[in-house]
This record gives C-alpha cells, sequence and structure tokens, in this order.
C-alpha cells in the first residue's frame, strides 16, 4: 500500500510534469492527498484527467461569481479548485454558487473541502442528482462512496451551511443539568488540601 507521502510526492512531480506550476502542483498534491486519506479515488480520476488533458482542451476560470457558464469545454477542475481557494473569503457570504460542466468534479471536490476548514463552515455540495457535505476537512459525506464517481458534472451547485447547534435549548440544558451533580462545594478542608495552601514548609 502507498503511503500518502508517497501519495503527495508523485502527484506533485505529476503534475509539474502535465505543465502546472510548483505551487499549483503542490496544492494539487494536498487535495489527492486528502481524497485517498477518505477513501475516495483521487489518484484514479487524476490519472484519467491527466490522460485527457494531453488530447482535449480545457476551460480555465480565474475569476468566480455566483454564477460561472463554461463557453465550451469543460471547465478545468483544478485551475477552478486553486481559484476558489485563493477567493474562499470574499465568496463566503454568497449563499450559492453555481458552476456548469466540470471535469472530474472529485478533483474539484478535494479543494472545496480544504474550503472548508479555512471559513469554519460545512459546504454542501449538489450535482446531477448527487448530494455531498464537506465537513471542514475532517471528512467528507456521501452517497458516492463505493460507487464510480461521475467524470463530468452538468451542473454543480455549491453551499455554504451556517455553524449552529444539532441541539435545541431544552436538550442542552437538560443535559448541563445532569452535569451540574459532578460539582463539587468548596469547603474549608479542600481549600487547606490546595495546592500552595499547606501550613508545612518543607524546603
Amino acid at each position: 500500500m502507498k503511503s500518502l507521502s508517497e501519495i503527495e510526492t508523485t502527484v506533485k512531480r505529476a503534475s509539474r510534469a502535465i505543465g502546472f506550476s510548483w505551487g499549483i502542483s503542490e496544492e494539487v498534491a494536498k487535495s489527492i492527498r486528502i481524497l485517498e486519506l477518505f477513501g475516495l479515488p483521487g489518484i484514479k480520476n487524476l490519472d484519467l484527467y491527466y490522460k485527457d488533458k494531453k488530447n482535449k482542451k480545457f476551460e480555465n476560470l480565474n475569476i468566480i461569481s455566483e454564477k460561472n457558464l463554461s463557453s465550451s469545454e469543460l471547465f478545468c477542475p483544478i485551475t477552478l479548485g486553486v481559484s476558489f481557494l485563493d477567493q474562499i473569503e470574499a465568496m463566503d457570504n454568497l449563499k450559492q454558487i453555481q458552476f456548469s460542466k466540470v471535469a472530474y468534479p472529485l478533483i474539484f471536490l478535494s479543494f472545496l473541502s480544504r474550503a472548508s476548514e479555512i471559513i469554519g463552515k460545512k459546504i454542501y455540495i449538489k450535482f446531477d442528482q448527487n448530494e455531498i457535505l464537506l465537513n471542514l476537512n475532517v471528512n467528507i459525506c456521501s452517497s458516492l462512496f463505493n460507487k464510480e464517481f461521475p467524470l463530468i458534472a452538468d451542473t454543480l451547485d455549491v453551499q455554504f451551511i451556517e455553524n449552529q447547534d444539532n441541539f435545541n435549548e431544552s436538550e442542552w440544558q437538560s443535559l448541563y443539568k445532569l452535569s451540574e451533580d459532578t460539582f463539587v462545594e468548596e469547603n474549608e478542608s479542600l481549600k487547606q488540601g490546595a495546592a500552595g495552601a499547606g501550613l508545612t514548609d518543607n524546603d
């Protein structure tokens, strides 16, 4: 089994060999490493994309807006991902971002997972009836595990999920009241036994 370090190093070199700068190649390596760590076919998808890239033209998107429509070619998932990372702070206030015709969406998702960690929010993605939740780069929840990941997303929607508790105030108060049973009232005995409260100097 290949180590994550081997994966990251090889992906970085392969990305440079295909024509990306060392800086972008490093970003790709980090992203593919994440996919493999989460049990998703990052290497497989990247290998397929680089084979396609030798013979096909893909569109680069450098400035991201609420609606991003490709002209004719599919969007390059790497340029798209790097642009998303670079602009994530500015896009945080947008409710929804839409992309059309994204090539190898799994590669793009790996960059979105890292973006989720940067802004400290979950990111919800929907494309072609598939739903994915990215959780602060800690895990990726998807119904596509153990299935063939689509190689093209005709329409891909991205939403930022505002942070909120998964419980109501009543549930919290109930649990907090129970936790109060562990509180110990301070008494004279505890005060004397506390650090620095002894009367004997052993020095």
